[in-house]
């Protein structure tokens, strides 16, 4: 499979990537900056993501709406995501319109004012978005489980903040959290699409002209990690819900973590779709539930396993058991070579046809670059894939899935 990625790094430390792909019309870009709600200290809880929003409220030369308006009247996309360990800025648009996303990202990332005015309607509308999370019945429980997962580290926090530190938010705060990690040399650009490299870069020589270099680099990898996660903790909470919405799950694996194929695996048998285990013998076979799936989340040094579901609380006790007989058996039984063939096939099959739009393509440019410092193919991943055995999967699921390394968390009707 051949995959044509360019890379440059300006004199100002900013760095290029780009991946050609001249059989579509369309472009995905995106100015990541390797900072998220884990740089963060406790006062600060929730401003890199009021910073993400502020970034969209007028620069020097443009309102909020000449910024929402720039992409959108000729047919793109503009918008932003705040994430544990970086922030992302994208656009998606036609490849003739390339020069005006490039001009607005950086705009917006270089000479946002961050009017009082403007922060104070913000937070209206952060504390509107909370509120939102809570009345969200799925969102609410795996904010509880996070915390349970990771205590008082910040990956244990809600990425949104607080109520008190998004009221504390003020200008020199924005500006000051600005100088401290939007520097070139702590961000990526990266564009997948109908481009040509070097155009990519001149634009973003030109844009970002203003800024000089800088010796510092991203500092989440040094921020401590998440102290091990002791199991058996059982956290019941009540909500005026009709459903009761239960997690169990544990701490898992980093992105480079060498075991995170078997985990992969494991995770594509129990809920791979409607044929997987969990939902054929808790959905199908009692009708105990709408949904239920296992999940993954996994940072630079840590990460999250579980399986969620929402069922009726009459059920609870019978849908536990079920999820930890699956557990059981991964643990006990040897992957039939049918079941590991098709397991494997899936999360082949998803990663390659999502490489058919450019946004995945843009995010994985990014993602490669802020984890592992390169590109990683998609031949080495489908490789990584292809190797992992039956008995590797079991071996793995021996260890990982010992039912006293897990907590739960519930919520209920009141």
């Amino acid at each position: 499979m051949t995959e044509t990625i360019h890379r440059s790094t300006l004199e100002n430390g900013l760095q290029v990537l780009t991946e050609p792909i001249d059989s579509v019309r369309s472009v995905s870009i995106g100015i990541w900056v390797k900072t998220g709600s884990r740089n963060e200290s406790d006062e600060q809880a929730g401003v890199t993501h009021f910073l993400e929003h502020m970034i969209f409220k007028g620069t020097q030369t443009r309102t909020p709406y000449q910024i929402a308006n720039a992409l959108e009247s000729l047919g793109g996309h503009l918008n932003a995501f705040t994430g544990t360990e970086y922030t992302c800025y994208y656009a998606r648009c036609l490849d003739s319109h390339l020069p005006i996303a490039i001009e607005v990202l950086s705009d917006m990332v270089n000479n946002s004012t961050f009017a009082p005015e403007e922060i104070e309607k913000e937070k209206k509308v952060i504390l509107e978005e909370m509120k939102m999370y809570r009345d969200s019945p799925d969102d609410f429980i795996f904010e509880e489980f996070s915390n349970q997962v990771f205590g008082k580290h910040p990956l244990g926090r809600p990425i949104i903040g607080f109520e008190q530190t998004v009221k504390s938010v003020h200008q020199k705060s924005l500006f000051d959290y600005v100088d401290q990690r939007y520097f070139p040399s702590n961000m990526i650009v990266a564009t997948a699409g109908n481009v040509r490299h070097d155009e990519v870069v001149a634009l973003l020589e030109k844009w970002f002209q203003g800024r000089v270099a800088d010796n510092r680099t991203s500092e989440h990898q040094a921020y401590p990690k998440p102290e091990p996660m002791a199991g058996g903790d059982r956290r019941v909470l009540t909500k005026k819900i009709e459903q009761t919405h239960y997690i169990i799950g544990r701490q898992a694996l980093s992105n480079v973590d060498p075991k995170r194929y078997p985990l992969l695996l494991l995770n594509t048998v129990l809920s791979g779709g409607m044929s997987a285990r969990l939902h054929q013998n808790i959905r199908e076979k009692y009708g105990y539930c709408y949904s239920v799936n296992s999940f993954i989340q996994s940072f630079s040094d840590s990460g999250m396993f579980g399986v969620y579901v929402g069922t009726d609380k009459e059920y609870l006790n019978h849908v536990k058991d079920l999820i930890l007989i699956e557990f059981k058996r991964l643990q006990d039984e040897v992957l039939t070579n049918v079941e590991l063939f098709e397991a494997k096939s899936q999360l082949k099959g998803k990663l390659l046809l999502s490489q058919e739009s450019m946004s995945n393509r843009m995010t994985r440019l990014a993602k490669s670059e802020i984890y592992y410092n390169r590109y990683i193919p998609l031949d080495e991943l489908i490789q990584e894939i292809d190797l992992v055995t039956a008995d590797a999967v079991q071996e793995f699921a021996a260890e990982f899935l010992n039912s006293d390394s897990f907590i739960e968390t519930v919520l209920q009707p009141e």
